[in-house]
C-alpha cells in the first residue's frame, strides 16, 4: 500500500482552502498517509527528540516537559512524501502562491506534565496581515500518535488570526492579556487528531497546548511554509547535504529555502518564545 492516501476531491478546492484558512484559520486533511508511514515518522523523531537533549541548546523549553526541536530533513525519511503529498502542494499553492518557500522542519513534544500554554500566536502580525489583509505564512502539523482528551490536545481560537493586538501591550504583539482570554475560551476547539491526519493554519491564529494529564508524549510534526515575501526563514536554519539536495526531486528544490553543507551542522534556533516557558 501507498504511504500516501487518497483525499477527497473537495480537498482540493481552492475556494475552500482559502474560506477555511481565512475564516476559521485552520483546515485539516484526514487520512492523508497510512499509520505504518507514521510510525516510521514516529521512530525518527524519538531518535533525534533523544540526540537533541544530549545537545545544548538542542531541545528548546516551551513550557514545563514541553519541547520543540528543529531538525535536518534528510533525517527524516518521508520529508518528500509530506512536502509533496497532494494536498500539502495544493494548500500551499492556494495560500501562497506557487512561488511558496518550505522554511521549517521540526517537532514538538509535550510530555506527561505538560501544563496549559498561555493562549498566543507564534509571532506578530506582519504589515502583509495587517494592513494588506492577507496571509503569508502557513503551519502544517502532523500528529504521531492518536489524540485524546487527556493527552493535553491542541486547542485554537477559530477566526482570530485577524485579532489586532498592537494596542494591548501585549509581549512581542504575541501574548495577549488575560483580559482577552474569554473572548479565546468561548471559540476554543480542542483538535484530536488520529495517525495520519494534516492540518494547516495559520500561526496567528491565538491558539495553545493544553495540559497533558496521561502518561503519553505527544509528538507532532511541524512543517513552515512562507510566501514569498514572508520573512519567517530568518528564524530558522535549515540545512541539507549536497547529496541530499541532489537526491530531491525538483519540485522540492524549486521550494525549499536552506543552507547546503557538506555535512549537517547543529542547528541554531532563533525562534526561541520566552511567553511560553512557565506555562499557566
Amino acid at each position: 500500500m501507498s504511504a500516501v492516501l487518497q483525499p477527497q476531491a473537495d480537498h482540493f478546492d481552492t475556494a475552500n482552502i482559502l474560506g477555511g484558512l481565512y475564516g476559521d484559520g485552520i483546515i485539516g486533511c484526514k487520512g492523508a498517509f497510512d499509520r505504518s508511514w507514521v510510525q516510521r515518522l514516529r521512530e525518527d523523531i524519538d531518535v533525534l527528540f533523544q540526540e537533541a537533549l544530549q545537545r545544548p541548546g538542542g531541545a528548546l523549553n516551551r513550557g514545563p516537559n514541553r519541547f520543540y526541536v528543529e531538525v535536518h530533513p534528510e533525517r527524516i525519511r518521508g520529508f518528500v512524501d509530506l512536502v509533496t503529498h497532494p494536498w500539502v502542494v495544493a494548500v500551499c499553492e492556494a495560500v501562497l502562491g506557487p512561488d511558496y518557500r518550505i522554511v521549517e522542519a521540526g517537532f514538538d513534544v509535550p510530555g506527561p506534565g505538560a501544563a496549559n500554554q498561555p493562549w498566543h500566536r507564534d509571532f506578530a502580525m506582519p504589515d502583509a496581515t495587517s494592513k494588506g489583509r492577507r496571509l503569508n505564512s502557513l503551519a502544517f502539523n502532523l500528529t504521531t500518535v492518536d489524540v485524546y482528551e487527556d493527552m493535553g490536545p491542541f486547542e485554537i481560537a477559530p477566526g482570530t488570526q485577524w485579532d489586532d493586538l498592537s494596542n494591548c501591550g501585549c509581549e512581542k504583539g504575541m501574548f495577549p492579556p488575560k483580559s482577552y482570554y474569554h473572548r479565546y475560551e468561548a471559540r476554543a476547539q480542542r483538535k484530536m487528531p488520529k495517525m495520519g491526519d494534516i492540518s494547516a493554519r495559520s500561526a496567528l491564529t491565538i491558539h495553545r497546548g493544553t495540559a497533558n494529564r496521561s502518561d503519553k508524549s505527544r509528538p507532532v510534526f511541524v512543517l513552515g511554509v512562507d510566501a514569498p515575501d514572508a520573512r519567517n526563514a530568518d528564524h530558522h536554519d535549515m540545512q541539507v547535504t549536497k547529496a541530499y539536495w541532489n537526491s530531491l526531486p525538483e519540485q522540492v528544490r524549486s521550494h525549499l529555502t536552506c543552507r547546503i553543507v557538506d555535512r549537517p551542522e547543529p542547528i541554531v534556533q532563533a525562534h526561541t518564545i520566552e511567553g511560553l516557558t512557565m506555562g499557566v
